[in-house]
C-alpha cells in the first residue's frame, strides 16, 4: 500500500482522479434513462377478431378455439385467456417476465397465418396490440366539443391529432375511443322491405354492385398520355338514396324506398363521458421497449402546437397522466438522498467536533455517489426508485470509509504527529482494511445478481448500485480523503465548547456503556441462553408478520371494472355508469371520475365498461388510495345493474393486476353445472366480506368483527356480513372446502 502515500505527496494526482470520477459520473448522470422502475418486460399480446354478427358459441367454436390451440403452441407464453362474446373474439396472451416481445409477436403471427383459411371468410382478420405493465394507457386526453359531434371530432383526430401523436418517440398507439369513425349508415325498414318484397341480402348486393373504385388504367398516344377516371364510388346520402335496389315489370325499387341513410358512426356500441359530458379519448400507449416519461414527455412537447390547431370549437384536457405520480415518487426520493447526504454530514460534526474534519467525508460521499452513476451506465442500468433508493442506503456504507480516516489521522495528529505523516501512516495501517471492508460489501450483494423472476429483475440494479458506489468510496477514502486529511488538519486543534460538551456525555455514555458490557461478560451463561432465545424468535415474528409481494402504493388513481347486463343495450349501459360515476365523484377526495361503456370496435359486446377515479393531490386529501379504495367499492357494489370492482392498478411491473384473489374454474360439464359451481363459490365468499349498507354508500363503523365471528352491522336492509381478519386466508379455505380440494 506504500503507492498510496504517492496521492499524499502528489495533491494534484489525488483531485485529478476525483475529479475524473465527478466529471463522468455527471456524464452518466444526464445520459441514463429516468423510469420508475428497473427496465423488466412485463408484456401481454392481444389479439381481437371481429366477426360482426356471430353469437359467443359461434365466435368460440370457429375463431377462439382455432387460434388458442395456434397459439398456445408459441414460445414465451405465461397464460393464456380468452374472451368470445357477440360478434367478437379477444385472446389475451401474457409473456414470461423478460421474454422479448418482438421475438413474441412474430412467433404468434406466424401461428395465427398457419389457422388464416380455417377462420370464417366473413370474420376479419385477427389485430394484435401489444401492451407493457398495467392495462390501462399512460395518457388519456379527452376532446369535447358543443358544436360538432363526437363522430365528428373522431374524423379529425383520425385524419390530424392521431399521426402526429404516433410518430413521437416510444409511443405505440394513440387510440381513439368513445366514438366510431364516420360511416355511411342505412337503417333499414323491415315493413317497407316486406311491402315492397326486398330483403337484406338484396340490399347489400346492390351495395357491392354500384359502390365499389374501379382502376381502369390510361390511354397513351404518341404525344400525350391521359390517366382514365372512373368516378364510380358513393359519397353521399343522397347518392345512396338513389341506389336501385329491384326493377320488376317497370317498377323501380330504390334505396330510400326501404331505408334511411345518413351519414353516423361506424359503430354506436362505445360512449366515453368525464364528469357527465360526451368526450372522445385519446389513450397514448408507451411501445414495450420504450421509457414510459420519456414517451409521455415528448407528447406533452406536442400537445401545445395540437391545442392551437385543433378547430374553435374543441377543446381537450389531460384527463391522466401516468408519469405524474412517478415524477413525484422519483422527486421524493431524491429530496431523500440530499437529505440524507445533510444528516450524515450532521452527525459526522456533531461526534467528530470539528468542521475541518467533517469536511473530509462531507466531500468523499458526494464523489463516491455522483461516481456510482459511471458504473451503473456501464452496467446497462437506469436512474429509478430502486436506484436511487440504493443510493440513499449506499450512504450509510460508504461514510465508513471516509470516518475511519479521518478518526485514525485525527488520533494520530492528537498524539504529537505532524499532519502528513498522520496520513500517510494511516494509509499504511488501514489501506487493507479498507480493501478488506469493500470486499465484503461487494460479496454481500452480488449473489442477488444470480437471482431469477420478479425478484431478481428488479433489485438487480438496487445490488449493484450499491456495490458500485461503495466500491468507489474505497477509491475515494484511498485516495482523495488522506490527502485531505493532510491539508485540512491541524496539529494543535482546540475543540470549541460544543464539542467539549459533546465529548463528555459521549464519554460518560462510553462508561456506562462498559460496566454493562463487563456485568454482561460476568454472566456469559445468561447471555447465551438470552442470545439463542432471541435467535429462536426469529422463526415466531417472521411467521406473525405480514406478507406481500410489493408494498402499497398511491398513484392517485384506481380503475373500475364493470360488467354490465349481457342482452342491455349500449344506452342502458351508459345510463348505468352515467349514475355510478354522480355517485363515485361524490367523494371529497376525488378530482374526476370517466366512464367508457362498450368495447368500442364494430360487433363488439356493449355489456362491459371501464372506468377511472383520478383522486385529488396528494396534499389535498387525507386518505391514501388503498384508503379510499374501500369506500369506493362500497359505493360501487350498490349498482343495482352493474357488477363492479374498484381496482388499484399494480405498484411493480410485472406483478399481474386485477383484483387480489382470482379463481379460475373449469368443467367439461354443461355451462349451467359451471354456474352453480360460481354461484357457490360467491356466496361463500359474501359471508366474509365487509359489510356493505344499501342505504349507505360507506362502510359502516364497527362493521369489521373480530375472527370467527358472522353477524350483520345491525341495519335491517345489511346484505352482507363480515369477517374481520384473515379475509383472503380464509376465503382460500372456504374454497378447499367447496371444492373437496
Amino acid at each position: 500500500m506504500n503507492f498510496l502515500q504517492r496521492f499524499i505527496e502528489r495533491p494534484v494526482l489525488a483531485l485529478v482522479v476525483s475529479m475524473i470520477i465527478v466529471l463522468f459520473g455527471l456524464q452518466a448522470a444526464t445520459a441514463l434513462d429516468v423510469r420508475q422502475y428497473p427496465d423488466t418486460t412485463s408484456t401481454t399480446i392481444t389479439i381481437s377478431t371481429p366477426y360482426v354478427g356471430a353469437n359467443a358459441d359461434l365466435v368460440r367454436g370457429f375463431i377462439t378455439t382455432p387460434l388458442e390451440q395456434a397459439i398456445a403452441t408459441a414460445e414465451g407464453i405465461d397464460y393464456l385467456e380468452s374472451t368470445s362474446s357477440q360478434g367478437s373474439s379477444v385472446i389475451n396472451v401474457r409473456l414470461d417476465l423478460g421474454y422479448p416481445p418482438n421475438d413474441a409477436v412474430a412467433e404468434i403471427l406466424t401461428k395465427i397465418n398457419q389457422v388464416q383459411n380455417q377462420l370464417p371468410a366473413q370474420s376479419e382478420n385477427p389485430v394484435l396490440t401489444v401492451r407493457t405493465g398495467g392495462d390501462q394507457a399512460a395518457m388519456y386526453i379527452a376532446f369535447q366539443s358543443d358544436a360538432l359531434s363526437r363522430e365528428e371530432i373522431t374524423d379529425y383526430l383520425n385524419r390530424a391529432v392521431k399521426p402526429r401523436l404516433e410518430t413521437a418517440e416510444g409511443v405505440q398507439q394513440a387510440a381513439v375511443q368513445g366514438a366510431g369513425s364516420l360511416a355511411m349508415r342505412i337503417w333499414l325498414d323491415p315493413d317497407r322491405m316486406v311491402a315492397f318484397g326486398v330483403t337484406p341480402g338484396d340490399v347489400r348486393a346492390a351495395l357491392s354492385r354500384n359502390n365499389f373504385l374501379a382502376a381502369v388504367g390510361s390511354t397513351k398516344g404518341s404525344m400525350l398520355s391521359v390517366p382514365i377516371e372512373a368516378n364510380t364510388n358513393l359519397t353521399s346520402p343522397q347518392d345512396f338514396d338513389g341506389l336501385v335496389i329491384r326493377e320488376e315489370g317497370g317498377a323501380i325499387v330504390r334505396l330510400d324506398d326501404v331505408a334511411d341513410t345518413m351519414l353516423g358512426a361506424e359503430t354506436y356500441d362505445s360512449s366515453v363521458k368525464v364528469e357527465g359530458k360526451p368526450v372522445v379519448f385519446m389513450a397514448i400507449e408507451v411501445s414495450p421497449t420504450a421509457n414510459i416519461l420519456t414517451a409521455v414527455g415528448k407528447v406533452r412537447d406536442l400537445l401545445p402546437d395540437i391545442r392551437e390547431q385543433l378547430p374553435e370549437a374543441v377543446t381537450f384536457e389531460v384527463v391522466y397522466d401516468a408519469t405524474e405520480a412517478i415524477e413525484s415518487s422519483i422527486g421524493s426520493v431524491i429530496q431523500s438522498l440530499f437529505l440524507a447526504l445533510a444528516i450524515v454530514a450532521g452527525v459526522i460534526y456533531l461526534f467528530l467536533g470539528s468542521v475541518r474534519s467533517a469536511i473530509v467525508p462531507a466531500v468523499t460521499m458526494p464523489i463516491a455517489l455522483i461516481g456510482a452513476f459511471l458504473l451503473m451506465q456501464a452496467l446497462g442500468f437506469s436512474i429509478n426508485l430502486l436506484t436511487l433508493l440504493a443510493l440513499i442506503l449506499a450512504i450509510g456504507i460508504l461514510v465508513d470509509d471516509g470516518i475511519i480516516v479521518v478518526e485514525n489521522a485525527a488520533r494520530l495528529i492528537e498524539e504529537g504527529c505532524e499532519p502528513e505523516e498522520a496520513a500517510k501512516q494511516t494509509v499504511r495501517e488501514l489501506g487493507k482494511t479498507i480493501v478488506a471492508m469493500n470486499i465484503v460489501v461487494l460479496a454481500v450483494f452480488a449473489p442477488i445478481g444470480f437471482m431469477g423472476g420478479l425478484t431478481g429483475s428488479l433489485f438487480t440494479e438496487f445490488a449493484y448500485t450499491v456495490a458500485s458506489a461503495t466500491l468507489l468510496s474505497g477509491v475515494v477514502a484511498l485516495t482523495l480523503s488522506p490527502m485531505m486529511c493532510a491539508k485540512l488538519l491541524k496539529k494543535d486543534h482546540e475543540k470549541n465548547r460544543f464539542a467539549k460538551w459533546v465529548d463528555t456525555w459521549f464519554g460518560k455514555f462510553s462508561g456506562g456503556y462498559h460496566r454493562l458490557l463487563v456485568k454482561a461478560l460476568d454472566h456469559a451463561k445468561i447471555m447465551l441462553i438470552a442470545g439463542l432465545a432471541i435467535i429462536g424468535s426469529i422463526y415466531f415474528t417472521y411467521n406473525a408478520a405480514e406478507s406481500e409481494l410489493e408494498p402499497p402504493d398511491d398513484g392517485g388513481f384506481l380503475i373500475t371494472s364493470i360488467q354490465g347486463d349481457p342482452n342491455g343495450s349500449i344506452d342502458a349501459l351508459e345510463r348505468a355508469t352515467d349514475s355510478l360515476a354522480n355517485r363515485l365523484g361524490e367523494n371529497e377526495a376525488v378530482d374526476l371520475v370517466f366512464m367508457q361503456a362498450g368495447g368500442g370496435q364494430p360487433g363488439a359486446a356493449s355489456s362491459s365498461a371501464f372506468g377511472g377515479i383520478v383522486l385529488k393531490d396528494w396534499g389535498k386529501r387525507d386518505q391514501t388510495q388503498q384508503e379510499l379504495q374501500g369506500p369506493l367499492q362500497g359505493v360501487a357494489a350498490q349498482s343495482p345493474a352493474l357488477q363492479a370492482a374498484v381496482i388499484s392498478p399494480p405498484s411493480l411491473p410485472g406483478s399481474g393486476g386485477g383484483t387480489p384473489v382470482q379463481f379460475i374454474i373449469s368443467t367439461v360439464d354443461n355451462p349451467k353445472a359451471l354456474l352453480d359451481a360460481s354461484q357457490s363459490l360467491l356466496d361463500a365468499a359474501r359471508e366474509r366480506i365487509v359489510c356493505l349498507c344499501r342505504e349507505r354508500s360507506e362502510v359502516r363503523p364497527g362493521a369489521i368483527f373480530a375472527e370467527n365471528r358472522s353477524r350483520s352491522c345491525g341495519n335491517p336492509g345489511c346484505r352482507y356480513r363480515s369477517g374481520g381478519n384473515g379475509l383472503v386466508d380464509d376465503a382460500f379455505r372456504r374454497v378447499r372446502q367447496l371444492f373437496h380440494l
